[in-house]
Formats: structure tokens, C-alpha cells, sequence
């Protein structure tokens, strides 16, 4: 087994998946958000997992990454791509836009964020200079370009605590910070992959407008919209990414 695919919030289930067996498993960490949904997409096995559950009740700061993690590399997963639903920080990404972020910057607090925390030998530091894979995002983008849709190649990834939107002070500061897009899951999550040797990019679909950034005030509805009508690319591109080996 080799692809991964960790499923956010609008993919707690994985259109086109041929089922094969799901495996509640456990982990050292405990148990992780969801049952390890084992098949085939575009005739390539993988793993699927829900982050938030299924159905969908594990709010971002209450996920289980350090499980997640680890029963995917048990699992003989190699490669992991994490889609994420994101809210749009540049102008220049709306709604419906994707983005393969090359670079990130965590607000998170509290989280359990490693592996490395007790009953150490030694202290361990991962560089986390590129925290994502270039294989994997480069695999991300030859899809995106095949499947003609908006994206950006590149962005800045604000992982944010949650489970509550940004204010729009706060948004302000993540655009002075650099930050193209924001969510809440996206650390630990990467972390934990670098520290298990896992190669791990993100596949970010911008689901709203970030706080102050829209006249509009933001509404759940509208980003349901955009989730569902996204969620039929999101499938085709994770096909090409896949079955290109």
C-alpha cells in the first residue's frame, strides 16, 4: 500500500472508491478519527481517512493526529494527500479556487503536535524547512493542470486554532503575515507526517472568503455550496494523482 488520502471537512467519504474492507484499528496514540477505509481509485489501491469522523463530529482541535499518523504508516502508506477546506486570505484565491500550499505558518496552541515528548533517548528535531513533499506536490499540480481548473501552485498555509472562523483583525494580520489561505487542520498534521518520514502535501479547495475580506458576512450555506460543487474535482484530480503512480 502506498497513497493515503486524509479526507476534511466535505470528504468524510470518498466518491468513486471502490470499498475493499474498513479496519477500525488502534493505535499506540489511540484510536484515529475514523475506520481505515482500504480500496481502489482509478485502479490503484489506497487508504482513506476521515479527519473529522464519520460522520463528521471531531472538531479540528479535538482531532487525534498523532493517531491519524500513525495508523496510515501502519496501514503501509508512503505517500498522504490531505485535502483541506480553506478560507481565502488573497483576493487573488475565491471560492472554489485551489491551492497546493508550499509553505506554512502554525497559530495552533495546545495541540499534541509530536511524537517526541517522553521516554526519550535524546531530544529529536525534524527540518521542517519545506514542510511539504515536493513529489507529492508536483503530482498535485501536474493534476490540477490536467483537470483545467483555477488553482495556485504555491501559498502560505495559516493553521489556525478553531473551532470558531477568524475575526477579521485577525485576518488582516495573516495577510500581513504572508498567508494566502487559512484553516484548522493542517497542524500538526504535516509535522507528524515529517517526523514518521511520510510524504505529505496538502490539496486546499477555498470553500469562502476570509473574514473581512467579502462584504458579506460568511455563510455556512454558501460554503456548503462550494464543498459540494468542488468535491467532484477534488475526486478526479486524487485519480491522477494516484494512478500516476
Amino acid at each position: 500500500m502506498n497513497w493515503g488520502i486524509i479526507g476534511g471537512t466535505g470528504l468524510n467519504q470518498l466518491p468513486g472508491l471502490e470499498l475493499l474492507a474498513r479496519e477500525e484499528v488502534s493505535t499506540p496514540w489511540g484510536a484515529p478519527s475514523a475506520a481505515l477505509v482500504r480500496g481502489r481509485l482509478a485502479g490503484r489501491d489506497v487508504v482513506f481517512l476521515a479527519r473529522h469522523g464519520e460522520p463528521h463530529r471531531i472538531p479540528p482541535h479535538r482531532v487525534n493526529y498523532r493517531a491519524n499518523l500513525w495508523a496510515l504508516q501502519a496501514a503501509g502508506v508512503r505517500r498522504i494527500v490531505a485535502v483541506n477546506a480553506v478560507g481565502g486570505v488573497d483576493a487573488a484565491m475565491p471560492p472554489g479556487h485551489f491551492c497546493v500550499p508550499d509553505d506554512l505558518i502554525d497559530y495552533t496552541w495546545g495541540r499534541e503536535m509530536t511524537y517526541f515528548a517522553d521516554d526519550l533517548e535524546a531530544v529529536t528535531h525534524i527540518d521542517f524547512t519545506q514542510p511539504y513533499s515536493t513529489s507529492v506536490r508536483t503530482a498535485l499540480l501536474d493534476a490540477l493542470a490536467a483537470v483545467k481548473v483555477a488553482y495556485s501552485a504555491q501559498g502560505v498555509y495559516a493553521a489556525t486554532q478553531g473551532p470558531r472562523l477568524e475575526t477579521a483583525a485577525e485576518v488582516r494580520r495573516l495577510r500581513q503575515d504572508g498567508c494566502h489561505i487559512v484553516g484548522m487542520t493542517g497542524m500538526p498534521e504535516a509535522a507528524l507526517a515529517r517526523e514518521l518520514d511520510l510524504e505529505y502535501a496538502c490539496l486546499a479547495l477555498v470553500v469562502n472568503a476570509a473574514a473581512g475580506m467579502d462584504e458579506q458576512p460568511i455563510s455556512m450555506a454558501a460554503i456548503e455550496a462550494v464543498m459540494a460543487a468542488g468535491m467532484d474535482q477534488v475526486r478526479d484530480i486524487l485519480a491522477r494523482v494516484v494512478s500516476a503512480g
